[in-house]
């Protein structure tokens, strides 16, 4: 028992420090980000845009996310990880404010500041957990920060529709700008202990923002460890497969089992949940297999058995409809965490932030990709039914490949 008088103090790990600033900022970013296409109809209409022009924006802020991922290495070493998260942080913020204004041409490059601001999450925080993380922990703490983002959605889909119904457009932005302002300003008290004394670079982290060969090196660095190449590849199969999921889930079971567009949002709000449960429970048994490689093999060939049960049997009762969705969610959009404390694990420590870079970023390009092939195998005639098992197949071979192919 301390003396009176005498204050105890209570010393915090570092790697708690670590997870509780990266997780917090996923999901500021994730809330901010996701809240864009809930607006989407007034804050077209504001805009004096088709409604449709949300996809624009969808593609610009993907475009910003990519712009960092291959470009902004120099500028993560020049200011370190902390500082670039808070000026993702006010890129967003800014870009927020554009897409305020009642200007089209500005609205597009506000959304691409919001994508470019978006960029530095994954690296950045791999870079800061990786160096803190215990080993024996590090998938589990790696997939807790990973499900900032489907909570990040999550409480979009809480709060800024019903805000945006009640205040409008403007205010609901004004509220997003501040979030991300509060949040730039509460993990400052971390860049002492979690940033390094000083990092050498100067202004050449501009110039590497505008020069192809940027992306070439940050492309290189995955041909630093024999197993990046195929941990790339079933990431990028993974991203196709979540694209095609959060972004048509909705719609088919509306369409292909007739239920109501509200039971419809429900579903996708389950699986969405399942994926952060998914995200936690399957770090947790990541560290307790050892084999990261064959574990994402494992769950890619489960995630495509979940999916197909979703198409072919969700519709018959409405709880297998929901145990479907919520097993697609477990598995299918419960990967990422597994699979960045891999790419950080095996990855020289000086390149984590490169290669979590250059692998994130055909992930993103896979997930531009997807949906595009799903709208082409829907057009073409197969229906929603047809695109979806084609994107699990694909997805399955990734898996056997992941288990019975070992990288040297």
């Amino acid at each position: 028992m301390a003396p009176i008088g005498v204050e105890t103090t209570v010393k915090v790990p570092l790697w708690v420090s670590a997870l509780a600033g990266t997780l917090l900022v996923q999901t500021v970013c994730a809330f901010a980000s996701i809240s864009i296409p809930i607006l989407g109809p007034p804050l077209m209409e504001r805009a004096g845009l088709p409604t449709e022009s949300i996809g624009l924006v969808a593609a610009l802020s993907s475009a910003g996310i990519c712009w960092f991922l291959a470009s902004g290495g120099p500028m993560l070493g020049r200011f370190g990880p902390i500082r670039t998260l808070q000026i993702g942080m006010v890129c967003m913020a800014l870009g927020l404010f554009a897409l305020s204004l009642p200007i089209g041409f500005p609205g597009m490059l506000g959304a691409l500041a919001i994508g470019l601001g978006n960029g530095p999450n994954t690296p950045a925080g791999s870079q800061i957990l990786i160096r803190s993380a215990p080993p024996r922990h590090r998938t589990l703490i790696f997939s807790i920060k990973q499900a900032g983002v489907p909570l990040g959605g999550a409480l979009a889909g809480l709060v800024s529709a019903p805000f945006v119904v009640a205040h409008g457009v403007a205010p609901t932005l004004g509220l997003l700008v501040l979030v991300l302002l509060a949040c730039c300003l509460a993990v400052q008290p971390l860049r002492a202990s979690l940033e390094e004394a000083r990092v050498e670079g100067d202004a050449a982290w501009v110039r590497a923002l505008f020069q192809p060969t940027e992306v070439l090196r940050c492309v290189r660095a995955l041909q630093s460890h024999p197993a990046l190449p195929m941990l790339t590849a079933v990431g990028a199969s993974y991203s196709l497969m979540q694209a095609c999921l959060t972004s048509f889930t909705a719609t088919f079971v509306y369409t292909r089992h007739g239920v109501s567009l509200t039971e419809a949002g429900q579903v996708v709000a389950v699986m969405l949940c399942a994926s952060m449960c998914g995200r936690i429970v399957l770090g947790w048994l990541g560290d307790r297999i050892g084999s990261a490689l064959r574990h994402l093999g494992v769950q890619a060939i489960i995630s495509a058995l979940s999916v197909s049960l979703l198409v072919g049997v969700g519709g018959q009762e409405p709880w297998i409809l929901y145990l479907s969705a919520a097993l697609v969610g477990f598995t299918a959009i419960g990967w990422n965490g597994v699979h960045i404390a891999e790419l950080a694990r095996v990855a020289p420590l000086h390149l984590v932030s490169s290669v979590t870079s250059a692998s994130s970023l055909f992930g993103f390009v896979a997930s531009v990709c997807g949906p595009l092939l799903f709208i082409a195998f829907v057009a073409g005639g197969g229906g929603y039914d047809v695109a979806f098992y084609v994107m699990s197949a694909q997805l399955a071979c990734f898996g056997i490949v992941c288990v019975f192919v070992r990288p040297e």
